[in-house]
């Protein structure tokens, strides 16, 4: 045998000790790493922190009942800082350089929109725990957040009752971007179909970290001239605060023109002075102020953790909605690992369509099977003296989601994936 076959066998044998010994390593790993993508600096850190924390919360516990198939979870955080081009950055280097199994994560539809080339392109698993504006149905995404029939609609239906005040006018005020511009676009669709007239509605929109709201809540004033008035909310973020502090300086009051918001939970109250804003209005999943058995372990639960870890402002740690779906989706996705036996995106996304959890909010929540999001119930609540809210209205059962609004022409056969 020549000295080049010889070398050259030599090399190939070293070659398939060294993957197997790779795959070996890979094999008897003990850890499982999972990626958390959500923005602990600017605007848009007032929301999104608590859902690290929530989910480090949740790791702990997987972890504490024995991990995942007998492996422990391992949470590798990136912060990319409100920054919605660094979100696609971010999400690509957890998948290929820390190489996470999933991601949990984003907030803002553009957030979400950044980094969906990426998970298509590394067929990799992003859950997203935030209420958004539909339109979209992605394979690689498992929305546990609501679709706007599961949170827009229903709370524009109720202003409109007579238990919501018999509204005729609206203000639909949102930050500029995708999702309030899509749910509006849809609420314009659905209120002209309820014979709403087009000069019965105003439409304004404010930049991210937007903070001066004197010149618009002093129109919505004059708007609400005109006739029986609500206001829908979809502003984000840290806007929020001078928002609502406008309000009361104005002395607009919920009993004059309530204002509904979709992106505001306790924890975006804990940064106001919430007793002139008594009765205003937000429409979610879950509130922390429902009672239920599961509802209570889930909170007494946080605001340990938020003890323990001396989280800023324990003291006064709340629970909200994308809180809530943060960690029932972490729980969904450690079902279908254990019903799939792996990690693998195809295998856990066969393995997670019929998955059921009984949430906080009190409701069994079923994964849909064919489109990829929660059927949900819906809440309303009027906003407490405390920050918290009294759930005035909410869903007999679970909702089944409608990511395509029937309201917007040629989306009826998109309903699937």
């Amino acid at each position: 045998m020549s000295r080049r076959i010889l070398l050259k066998a030599s090399a190939a044998g070293a070659l398939v000790l060294a993957t197997s010994s790779l795959t070996g390593a890979a094999m008897a790993a003990d850890t499982i790493k999972i990626g958390i993508l959500h923005s602990l600096s600017g605007t848009m850190a007032i929301s999104e922190t608590s859902l690290k924390d929530v989910a480090l919360m949740t790791i702990d516990e997987i972890n504490a009942g024995g991990g995942v198939m007998g492996k422990k979870l391992e949470a590798v955080v990136v912060d990319p800082a409100s920054n919605w081009p660094l979100f696609a950055e971010k999400a690509r280097q957890l998948v290929t350089r820390d190489k996470v199994a999933v991601v949990f994560g984003c907030w803002t539809s553009v957030s979400r929109k950044s980094v969906l080339p990426v998970f298509k392109e590394l067929n990799s698993l992003l859950f997203y725990p935030v209420q958004y504006e539909g339109e979209e149905l992605e394979k690689n995404v498992f929305y546990t957040g609501a679709a706007p029939n599961q949170q827009a609609i229903p709370a524009v239906e109720y202003l409109m009752s007579k238990d919501g005040g018999g509204a005729r006018r609206f203000v639909l005020l949102g930050t500029d971007y995708v999702y309030p511009r899509t749910t509006n676009k849809i609420l314009r669709a659905f209120l002209k179909s309820k014979g709403v007239k087009d000069g019965d509605i105003d439409e304004v929109y404010t930049p991210f970290g937007h903070a001066d709201y004197q010149t618009i809540v002093a129109n919505i004033k004059k708007f609400s001239a005109g006739g029986k008035t609500a206001v829908i909310s979809t502003i984000n973020g840290d806007s929020n605060v001078p928002f609502y502090k406008e309000l009361g300086n104005a002395g607009l009051k919920a009993t004059d023109v309530p204002v509904v918001a979709f992106s505001v939970g306790e924890e975006e109250l804990r940064g106001v002075d919430s007793k002139p804003l008594l009765g205003h209005l937000a429409a979610w999943n879950y509130f922390e102020s429902v009672k239920n058995p599961v509802n209570s372990s889930f909170i007494k639960q946080w605001k340990a953790y938020a003890v323990a870890k001396k989280l800023p402002n324990a003291a006064t740690a709340v629970t909200n909605d994308p809180m809530e779906a943060t960690y029932v989706g972490i729980h969904l996705w450690k079902q279908a690992v254990e019903k799939a036996r792996s990690t693998d995106t195809d295998k856990v996304i066969a393995a997670m369509g019929g998955q059921t959890f009984k949430a906080p909010s009190g409701f069994t929540l079923t994964m849909d099977p064919s489109n990829h999001h929660l059927h949900k119930p819906v809440m309303i609540g009027e906003i407490k003296g405390d920050g918290q809210f009294n759930v005035v209205w909410k869903s007999k059962a679970p909702i089944r989601a409608q990511p395509w609004s029937p309201y917007i022409a040629g989306n009826e056969a998109k309903q699937k994936l």
